[in-house]
């Protein structure tokens, strides 16, 4: 079972499995919601999962947002914040659009595999400004 297919159903499940900043292990919140058979998968899968986590150690905000916009998109984690952003800045949210139907051009056909192996220097593009465009947001709604 893929990675990104174990953590989607955890956090569905109303749980939430986290790299703890704190000791840089990762954590589970609420671990009696997790169905047994995804926990199952969730050890047998934990080497992958744990890498999984760290290898976003030192990514930057960029990409941290991206994720976070994927995985609101699809569900996994709420996030009001990206929520509002995208629903109140349609242009946002078609850039977004553009920046994933890109990425399903460079091969990501799975919403379960990770982003960041079909990234390019066009998307990249795409990426830093919807980064731009998420700053300039916090920052006018935050006044």
């Amino acid at each position: 079972m893929q990675v990104l297919m174990i953590l989607s159903q955890i956090w569905k499940s109303g749980a939430n499995i986290y790299l703890d900043k704190e000791d840089d292990r990762v954590a589970i919140k609420n671990q009696n919601l997790i169905p047994p058979q995804v926990m199952e998968a969730a050890e047998q899968n934990f080497p992958t999962i744990d890498q999984w986590f760290k290898s976003w150690n030192n990514a930057n905000g960029e990409k941290v947002t991206l994720m976070k916009m994927v995985h609101q998109m699809c569900g996994w984690q709420h996030n009001q914040k990206l929520n509002d952003w995208l629903c109140n800045e349609k242009e946002s949210l078609t850039l977004f659009d553009d920046w994933m139907v890109l990425l399903a051009k460079n091969g990501w056909t799975d919403i379960y595999d990770d982003f960041r192996q079909y990234e390019n220097n066009q998307s990249n593009k795409l990426s830093n400004e919807l980064y731009k465009r998420a700053v300039a947001y916090a920052k006018k709604v935050n006044k």
